[in-house]
């Protein structure tokens, strides 16, 4: 890849992919710089190809937990020792939340999404209902079926990302939610009363979800946070994601009994 070591950063971060940039700020060949993309190409040298090829592992370790920190090292990438400082930097691109299903509660879900720092997708085959005008705080509005969608950014998908599966109609969520089951979205929800989910979970086991598939939908979607509107439901949709991904884990709609409402 052509450039400069500062050039390909810039290119990565215009077009919002994720790299990661290690600094020698201590040892030998301080200020030597290191550039690693989770494809496993580099640019840039620390000044020693054993240094280079661990630095780059570790590096892109921690790309993919989006962490930055200083690691120590020998001069030739020994472990245990502290000869040499790195400074490793990650970019990460901003987490996505793809909303499937152009309803009343889409657009508040994106404007709170956005507040956090999502990039928001918003999906719909039906292209009366999902249109620019309607979701004007969406990153990109798209006319595809979910799992056509899914197909192609699928693999893009991980632990930080969400999938919003908002339909209430199987045609559209069943193909949504086992679509999203084979990639590695970090949160998965989908909206309804519990009759709706216990309907949609039937339809899920015939198209082949077995109960460990099951067990990562969180449905009905959201924190039990007593929310009417669809703003308020948009909060608890975003403080479920939350607590997901740090680990806590508050009263979830799906671990507990009674009404939604």
């Amino acid at each position: 890849m052509a450039g400069t070591v500062y050039e390909q950063l810039r290119d990565a971060l215009r077009a919002e992919e994720p790299v990661v940039l290690a600094t020698i700020t201590a040892g030998t060949n301080i200020g030597s710089k290191l550039l690693a993309r989770p494809d496993g190409t580099v640019a840039g040298t620390l000044g020693d190809p054993d240094l280079d090829r661990v630095v780059a592992r570790d590096a892109l370790g921690e790309l993919q937990a989006g962490l930055t920190s200083t690691r120590h090292y020998g001069d030739h990438g020994e472990a245990r020792e502290d000869t040499v400082s790195v400074f490793i930097e990650s970019f990460a691109p901003p987490p996505r939340m793809i909303i499937f299903g152009a309803v009343d509660f889409t657009a508040a879900l994106a404007r709170v999404a956005k507040v956090l720092g999502y990039r928001v997708i918003v999906c719909d085959a039906r292209a009366v209902f999902a249109t620019r005008q309607r979701f004007p705080m969406a990153d990109e509005v798209v006319n595809e079926w979910p799992d056509r969608y899914l197909e192609k950014v699928g693999d893009e998908l991980g632990p930080s990302d969400a999938v919003c599966v908002l339909t209430h109609d199987t045609k559209f969520d069943v193909p949504a939610i086992v679509g999203a089951l084979a990639t590695n979205v970090g949160y998965l929800g989908a909206m309804g009363s519990r009759r709706t989910h216990t309907k949609r979970v039937e339809r899920l086991r015939e198209a082949g979800v077995g109960d460990e598939g099951l067990a990562r939908i969180h449905a009905p979607i959201g924190l039990d946070i007593g929310g009417r509107t669809p703003e308020e439901t948009a909060v608890s949709i975003c403080a479920e994601i939350i607590a997901e991904r740090t680990g806590r884990r508050p009263a979830s709609l799906t671990d507990t009994s009674g009404p939604i409402h």
